[in-house]
């Protein structure tokens, strides 16, 4: 492995996903818009960096991280809850 700025942005990547699993089992209370941004920007930062290292089923994980992160912050942002 090579330490070109395509791996540098995908270990960039998967360190803010692992951040976001650790703070997912530390924090005493939820805030999602950090959980799911942290999430989201992994995985398009994975994306970026496996479209130049393609693996078909690293790819096909990511976006549906990625997809599944973007809709925890649409939840977020437009499914109020009823009071």
């Amino acid at each position: 492995m090579t330490f070109d700025l395509a791996n540098v942005i995908g270990l960039l990547g998967s360190a803010l996903m692992v951040i976001a699993y650790a703070y997912s089992n530390i924090a005493r209370t939820m805030n999602f818009i950090v959980f799911n941004l942290l999430n989201l920007a992994g995985s398009l930062l994975l994306i970026a960096s496996l479209t130049v290292h393609f693996n078909l089923a690293s790819m096909a994980l990511e976006i549906v991280w990625a997809l599944i992160a973007l809709l925890g912050l649409i939840k977020t942002f437009f499914w109020k809850k009823a009071v």
